[in-house]
């Protein structure tokens, strides 16, 4: 997996999140068909564009929940 990749999984996840108000890593998986490495990946490049905020579901401490930050 290089840079390149990894941004364009960005973009298939940020595509999905678009369509989403929030989304679980198994619902982001399959909806992008991604693995979970390139999902990781993924929700790294945008956290670090801080395009995305990541929270532990209150329903189940082992799921995250991921949502787009909304533009200014």
């Amino acid at each position: 997996m290089n840079v390149d990749t990894i941004g364009v999984n960005a973009g298939l996840l940020w595509n999905a999140l678009n369509e989403a108000d929030v989304l679980g890593i198994k619902q982001i998986k399959k909806i992008t068909k991604l693995k979970d490495k390139e999902v990781y990946a993924a929700i790294g490049w945008l956290a670090r564009e801080n395009k995305i905020t990541v929270q532990t579901d209150p329903k189940d401490e082992k799921e995250l929940l991921i949502t787009l930050v909304p533009e200014h």
